[in-house]
């Protein structure tokens, strides 16, 4: 398998949901995780058969299961795995399954969950316990994400059909290769897509910056600290030159495959004024429907295609009822902390340029990625339209 390859069209499939995620949503700020979201639907993909699961690997852009379950592999294995003992960011990620106790995983599909993803697995009473569940996960993705992802399930999301929940929760701490000064932090206006403003902190520097000017916008790359460490993990700023043209770079971040490839600021730019908001985001969206919009429908239908998961009775069918996902993502002086969880709900169905010198002022909406740059896996992408709405 070309892990490389994988990483690309699983990222083109995050450019594909974060295009429709976001002008969806043009007037609200956005975290999201793709990784996670792209996790959750390979597990789906591993336990389906048929023209189920043509669908995903038409959706995810891959041959094959194995090719699916190899990349899952090399995730949790070797690019999500914590650097903060070599001195780069402190990662967590973590997979979890909570099983109807009345069933039993099939043999193949349960080598995936523990070996392929290594999720541990629990066994449940969904029959007469299903609120108390809920609360189980979602204090499982609280202590998975440093207390950040609180409630991820709603308890009206399970009910004595449920038979199988997947959850995936990554944590993200990285500290700035260059931190700002708090001294230096000072307010200035934020100018909103309707035209008004609003207040906010502001860091800068006068340090050189890894920058670059295209046609109509600028990339800004906050490296992270790495210690010893081959990953590189980067936050990219995508401004776009005019105050109210957020909504014709987010149109522009959709149409090329390529496009978080392509622009990258590869060297370090003297720069003149320069500001970058502090802003924290919490964000929670129903991926499902945002799926379904996207045409991955048959997942969601109720048809034989899940039958490769758990060993049910004959006339009982699977359908994915649901797929939760939250994120929270902190920027400030001293780098980012952010963290998602995503979780899948099964049932029963009853049937280049130069320049010397160059301002870098986000003071008006813009995109940004967190991305880890040796695979090009994109841990967490979204907009910021207003730093003041947390």
């Amino acid at each position: 398998m070309n892990t490389q390859q994988s990483i690309k069209n699983q990222t083109h499939g995050s450019i594909t949901l974060s295009n429709h995620l976001l002008n969806k949503s043009h007037n609200s700020n956005i975290v999201f995780s793709p990784l996670s979201i792209h996790i959750v639907l390979n597990l789906i993909t591993a336990g389906s058969k048929g023209q189920t699961r043509d669908q995903l690997l038409s959706f995810l852009k891959a041959k094959n299961i194995d090719e699916l379950n190899a990349l899952s592999s090399q995730l949790v294995s070797m690019i999500m795995v914590d650097g903060s003992p070599v001195g780069g960011p402190r990662l967590s990620f973590a997979n979890g399954v909570w099983v109807e106790q009345s069933v039993s995983l099939k043999p193949s599909f349960k080598q995936v969950v523990e070996t392929v993803h290594k999720a541990a697995c629990n066994q449940v009473d969904f029959q007469t316990r299903a609120d108390e569940i809920a609360k189980e996960v979602n204090l499982w993705a609280k202590n998975k994400t440093n207390g950040l992802i609180k409630d991820v399930l709603p308890a009206s999301a399970l009910n004595n059909s449920t038979r199988l929940i997947f959850a995936n929760a990554i944590y993200f701490k990285g500290a700035w290769c260059e931190k700002f000064y708090e001294s230096k932090t000072k307010d200035f206006d934020f100018h909103l897509l309707d035209g008004s403003k609003v207040l906010v902190p502001f860091m800068t520097t006068k340090k050189k910056q890894f920058l670059c000017k295209y046609d109509n916008f600028k990339v800004l790359a906050l490296p992270y600290e790495n210690g010893k460490d081959k990953r590189r993990f980067t936050m990219y700023i995508y401004l776009p030159d005019a105050k109210d043209s957020l909504p014709s770079l987010i149109q522009k971040f959709g149409s090329r495959c390529n496009f978080l490839e392509r622009y990258i600021p590869h060297r370090k730019e003297d720069v003149g004024q320069f500001l970058i908001p502090k802003f924290k985001i919490s964000f929670g969206f129903e991926a499902s429907e945002t799926l379904k919009e996207l045409g991955l429908l048959i997942p969601f239908g109720g048809t034989e295609g899940l039958s490769e998961m758990v060993n049910t009775y004959v006339e009982e069918k699977l359908y994915v009822s649901s797929i939760q996902h939250k994120s929270f993502v902190e920027v400030n002086k001293e780098g980012t902390e952010a963290a998602t969880v995503t979780g899948a709900v099964w049932m029963l169905c009853s049937l280049e340029e130069t320049f010397t010198k160059v301002n870098f002022v986000a003071d008006h909406p813009f995109l940004f990625v967190i991305k880890e740059d040796t695979s090009g896996a994109v841990l967490f992408m979204g907009q910021v339209v207003d730093p003041t709405i947390k």
